[in-house]
């Protein structure tokens, strides 16, 4: 399993930001996935998911990112997308994608991720 993320810097408040998270060595289509992030001297906040399978396409948020952020899936290109509106100080984090089982059964260990930054 290879996750890598990438999309990440420096975004003034209010502004947009799109994450993407491209996958390898599973059959990304059968994954529902997660978007976590990690703020400095915090612990990982999960984020939102998408379904995979044959529900794939439903999404839940969390309450802080709910009508602000945008997580999406294209199977074919085997990547996850997390579109970043009005995006606000408190959403500055380190930004990890992780399959949805993984998270949930605790054997997500976390990769590079992506880096934004909120900063007027």
């Amino acid at each position: 399993v290879q996750l890598v993320e990438s999309g990440g810097g420096s975004v003034q408040p209010g502004g947009s930001l799109r994450l993407s998270c491209a996958a390898s060595g599973f059959t990304f289509s059968d994954y529902g996935m997660t978007w976590l992030r990690q703020a400095p001297q915090k612990g990982l906040e999960w984020v939102c998911d998408i379904t995979g399978g044959t529900i794939a396409g439903t999404t839940s948020y969390a309450a802080s990112v709910k009508g602000r952020f945008t997580i999406s899936r294209d199977n074919a290109k085997e990547t996850l997308y997390l579109q970043m509106n009005d995006v606000k100080p408190e959403d500055a984090a380190v930004y990890y994608c992780a399959r949805g089982i993984d998270y949930v059964q605790g054997r997500f260990i976390p990769g590079q991720g992506t880096q934004v930054t909120v900063s007027s």
